[in-house]
């Protein structure tokens, strides 16, 4: 029997495969260099579904992905939200007096100011938070230390020097579920996001009139992103998510109306709202 299995960008430990292990226990995790590989495991066979970060609370938007989604040819099929913690690990040991520096990813960094002033420490920037951590544990120098996630020190065997140590409480990072096949939620049974891109004609108040119909239809948009497309400044692109299914009514007469005014409409995906969008806890 074939095992099934999830793709995430990065190594062993960090962010997404903790996300992966918390809301996919069922599906192996596979870990991927770069999140092409990613895309393509999923495409291939190689893996059955993606969990891909898509927003952070204080970064903002992750880089490349809005670039990557319309052309991957993939459906989003689940959101989830994980409240981002970060450690900060050292080889056995070591202790905040023995450190000098301090390895993680530049975002895990700029998340975690306030420890690595105070420790004195010098920042050094790694590919990825987990990666860090595999770093400082190849090693074995107790003057390196790695911020990371608190998976990292498990999988690496390295000690907990200090917990929780990100500069703000409320750090989180939405993550969407991708796969091969579209799978849509079911109208009426609970509250569902739906995801689309479109382009709108190059006219005057085009997006001002796109997006009228969501505004007199009472549907609430919660996300519009625009970027450029093909290296044209005329070729905007945007993505937008609203609540409701698009067979409700008024989000199905709010699509309607978009499609007067872009030259391509797509729908990535039309998926269960994650309970975090009500409770503002992950």
């Amino acid at each position: 029997m074939t095992t099934s299995r999830i793709a995430y960008q990065g190594e062993p430990g960090a962010n997404s495969h903790i996300v992966c292990r918390q809301h996919h226990p069922d599906l192996e995790p596979l870990a991927c260099a770069s999140f092409e590989d990613v895309f393509a495991a999923v495409r291939s066979g190689a893996a059955d579904l993606a969990m891909i970060p898509i927003d952070n609370s204080i970064a903002g938007r992750v880089a490349d992905i809005h670039h990557f989604l319309p052309d991957s040819g993939l459906h989003i099929v689940a959101e989830h939200f994980l409240r981002i913690q970060f450690h900060l690990l050292g080889v056995p040991g070591s202790t905040t007096e023995t450190v000098r520096t301090v390895h993680s990813h530049v975002h895990a960094l700029g998340q975690c100011r306030r420890i690595i002033a105070r420790l004195g420490l010098s920042p050094v920037i790694s590919g990825d938070t987990a990666g860090a951590a595999r770093e400082i544990a190849d090693a074995a120098d107790v003057t390196q230390a790695a911020i990371a996630p608190p998976l990292a020190a498990e999988i690496y065997g390295l000690d907990v020097l200090a917990t929780d140590v990100e500069d703000e409480d409320h750090n989180t990072t939405r993550f969407v579920v991708l796969s091969r096949e579209a799978r849509r939620a079911r109208a009426g049974d609970g509250p569902v996001v739906t995801s689309f891109i479109f382009n709108v004609r190059n006219l005057p108040a085009a997006l001002y009139k796109a997006l009228g119909g969501f505004a007199t239809n009472g549907v609430n948009m919660t996300k519009l992103e625009s970027y450029m497309v093909g290296g044209e400044f005329t070729a905007t692109q945007f993505l937008a998510e609203v609540d409701g299914h698009p067979d409700d009514p008024h989000l199905a007469r709010a699509l309607e109306e978009l499609q007067f005014f872009t030259t391509e409409v797509n729908v990535l995906g039309v998926y269960p709202a994650d309970p975090f969008r009500a409770t503002g806890h992950a």
